[in-house]
């Protein structure tokens, strides 16, 4: 690291750091507990380095755990929020849904750590539970602050190693088999989706930060972030941004509606050649779809067709990596579709809602706070989950806990700040009736 020779040991201590803060979170300060596991929620290049340690693969698990058991032990209430109360039925019914996978003879039954969709759904559960533990002990405006501040930290060092692995390749014409895998382990495509989510949070927080230098900062982040977006060179990714820009627009500055319209415009003429190519590669000299796009319609003709064979239920949670598809494909390169396929109408609706209360949640925030560290929380939660929708139209970007575990924390960041701001306004009518002068005349009628 930096010439040092110290980077050998930065896992080993990272390692040991998470069993550190088991114990100061058990020990009674969960908060510390949060705060650590931020920065890796997404790094997952960085926790692979623990898989060779002791339990190193549960690490994050064990983390979240120790986080909601310290934060019960000491008392510490979830606020109200009808999103709680949908993810534990969309989890129950995910796990209910294997069992029709078995049923249908589709999959193994979903008991041990050796059966593949057992294991996929235990990997998705952290999510929820991530949010469960900001959830409990995120409990005022300094807490909030730190979550956003430590989760812009953590996204420059996500910039740094995008960018950085990005200049290491020659990028005169595009090159498929040049995109590298990104710290996040699972390919530019997942990078890219998680790299706009979080460009576009603090695109939309910077909207309310009144201090010239905080907001000379967090716009270097967006620059720094939607740089590395380009270079992912996934369209999916490009397209949630300017999704994004657009909903921005039209909710805050209406002058990026100009700026969009003449990008949208002269965008062959401003980007990079390879980013150019990449765009337009829908189809080959011959006119027929690139091979990227044709498997995606090959595959979505085949998730027809499984759907059509249960509509309802669908043919079982985490069952279509389980199937023979085009070319080995395990994905649907479209999560709605895998929703419908996998757990059918019930599990898609029990999806919507999720995206709607997320939706509600962070538009209630930005619409009725007076704080601008709130309002800038909810913008930005706002614009990052609509990246989040447009994304999942091209593949899987929900299940990873890589690419929304920062984003459910800060969900939890909002819906604390969305109780402190009510009982802020019900202390305030409080005093204002306790301040009002009474009719001594009245008092003893």
């Amino acid at each position: 690291m930096f010439g040092t020779g110290i980077g050998h040991f930065i896992p080993l201590v990272a390692y040991m750091g998470f069993w550190i803060m088991c114990l100061v979170s058990l020990g009674g300060r969960p908060l510390w507990g949060l705060y650590y596991m931020l920065p890796f929620l997404p790094y997952r290049l960085l926790r692979d380095h623990f898989i060779d340690q002791p339990l190193g693969a549960n690490m994050m698990t064990i983390l979240v755990l120790s986080v909601i058991v310290g934060a019960l032990i000491r008392g510490k209430r979830l606020p109200k929020s009808r999103l709680y109360v949908i993810w534990l039925v969309f989890a129950v019914y995910l796990y209910l849904s294997m069992w029709i996978g078995v049923a249908l003879a589709n999959a193994p039954a979903p008991i041990w750590l050796s059966d593949v969709n057992f294991v996929t759904w235990k990997d998705y559960m952290v999510i929820p539970l991530v949010f469960v533990a900001a959830g409990l002990v995120i409990e005022d405006r300094n807490a909030i602050r730190n979550v956003i501040l430590i989760t812009g930290i953590s996204l420059l060092f996500i910039d740094r190693s995008c960018i950085l692995e990005s200049m290491t390749r020659t990028w005169t014409t595009f090159d498929e088999d040049k995109r590298g895998g990104g710290p996040l382990a699972y390919g530019s495509n997942q990078t890219a989706a998680f790299l706009a989510q979080f460009a576009m949070f603090f695109w939309g927080f910077t909207e309310f930060n009144k201090k010239f230098k905080h907001k000379l900062l967090c716009y270097g982040l967006v620059a720094a972030t939607l740089f590395a977006t380009m270079y992912t060179f996934s369209r999916g990714g490009y397209l949630a941004v300017l999704c994004s820009v657009l909903v921005l627009g039209l909710l805050k500055d209406r002058k990026l509606l100009l700026i969009l319209g003449a990008f949208l415009l002269t965008w062959q003429t401003v980007v990079p050649a390879p980013v150019r190519e990449r765009v337009t590669m829908t189809k080959n000299s011959n006119g027929q779809l690139e091979a990227s796009a044709q498997e995606r319609v090959d595959l979505w003709q085949n998730a027809e067709e499984s759907f059509l064979h249960s509509p309802i239920v669908g043919s079982g949670f985490a069952t279509f990596q389980l199937g023979e598809h085009v070319d080995n494909l395990k994905d649907t390169h479209n999560w709605y579709i895998k929703v419908m396929v996998e757990t059918g109408i019930i599990g898609l609706i029990l999806a919507i809602a999720l995206l709607q209360q997320l939706v509600a949640t962070s538009y209630r925030l930005f619409k009725r706070a007076s704080d601008p560290l709130y309002q800038g929380l909810g913008l930005g939660l706002l614009l990052a989950t609509c990246a989040c929708i447009v994304a999942n139209f091209f593949g899987d970007r929900w299940t990873y806990l890589e690419i929304t575990g920062l984003l459910w924390v800060l969900t939890g960041a909002a819906i604390r700040a969305t109780q402190l701001m009510e009982t802020k306004l019900i202390l305030q009518s409080a005093e204002i009736v306790a301040a009002k002068p009474i009719n001594p005349f009245m008092a003893y009628r």
